[in-house]
């Protein structure tokens, strides 16, 4: 089954909701770390610049944490710049777990792919490019066009001191510095155009 398209950015608390989301669209999406984003500079600097380029869809537990989170991006940044979806509480616990959350409902991880689709749905498309299924279903966000070959390549994987070339590209970039290669590319792509990405490179 081919993966729907998203439109924009997707930000989510941890990274097995990153997992669930991957398995189900196509797209950028980046954690929170929990409540790591409160005391993160980086990643709260990156998300403002993202947001700066274009709307990022906010997408977090129904608990009282991913609430706290939710209005933790209300305070950073502009409203029209974040679409907030939200899941429904339904009881439950994840398989992973041994037991149910603090307040017993089920994170986005544990959420039926079916119900997910449905949400997204007007913030995807099937189609690559400026074509969409509706009139009113948004162009995917387009940025530079990157890819981890081109990484490869120059020497940030696969080379003796990729790491650290990785982590200087990443500090003058002002990105996180804990961003793996993949959530590098993604980033990058997101925030510059091809030319000023083959400069910094």
């Amino acid at each position: 089954m081919e993966k729907p398209i998203l439109c924009y950015p997707v930000v989510v608390e941890g990274k097995y909701d990153q997992i669930k989301l991957s398995s189900l669209f196509e797209g950028q999406i980046f954690t929170t770390e929990g409540f790591g984003i409160f005391k993160n500079e980086e990643k709260k600097a990156f998300f403002k610049r993202l947001a700066g380029r274009t709307p990022l869809i906010v997408f977090t537990d129904s608990d009282g944490a991913g609430l706290v989170i939710r209005n933790y991006f209300r305070s950073i940044l502009p409203a029209e710049k974040v679409i907030h979806l939200n899941i429904p509480q339904v009881q439950g616990k994840e398989a992973r777990k041994s037991a149910p959350s603090k307040e017993g409902f089920l994170g986005v991880e544990g959420i039926d792919a079916q119900l997910l689709r449905t949400l997204f749905a007007p913030y995807t498309t099937s189609e690559q490019h400026n074509t969409h299924p509706s009139a009113n279903t948004p162009a995917p966000y387009t940025g530079g066009t990157l890819t981890r070959m081109r990484l490869y390549e120059l020497g940030y994987e696969g080379a003796e001191n990729s790491k650290e070339k990785r982590q200087a590209l990443l500090s003058r970039c002002g990105l996180p510095r804990n961003l793996s290669a993949k959530a590098m590319v993604e980033a990058l792509n997101l925030l510059y155009g091809d030319e000023e990405l083959e400069k910094m490179l």
